[in-house]
């Protein structure tokens, strides 16, 4: 499985838009992140993502979880997020209706 890493210098801008686009095309996507200064990209990044998303049709949620890795021969803790697609359909201007299509 590919991830996408995100590094505590990482733009959440940049890296948003690689999840819109990756969600467009129906491309899984999986975030890897070391340390709290990249969770905390990768989490901005979401927030981006969505907002890009959301007009389009489509809704992402993400489910974290810790994976040991090994880095330059050092083992270290990185949290890797599951992104979750959602198709929105807009029944009303007062409603709408998410359906889970996990991809």
């Amino acid at each position: 499985m590919e991830y996408l890493k995100v590094s505590s210098k990482s733009s959440p801008a940049s890296v948003a838009g690689a999840i819109a686009g990756m969600v467009k095309d129906g491309v899984p996507v999986n975030m890897q992140c070391v340390g709290a200064g990249a969770v905390n990209q990768a989490i901005k990044a979401m927030a981006i993502a969505r907002g890009f998303l959301i007009p389009t049709g489509f809704d992402i949620s993400c489910a974290p979880i810790f994976s040991d890795i090994v880095i330059n021969g050092e083992s270290r803790t990185a949290i890797r997020l599951s992104i979750y697609v959602h198709h929105i359909t807009v029944g009303s201007m007062d409603s709408l209706v998410i359906s889970d299509d996990v991809k």
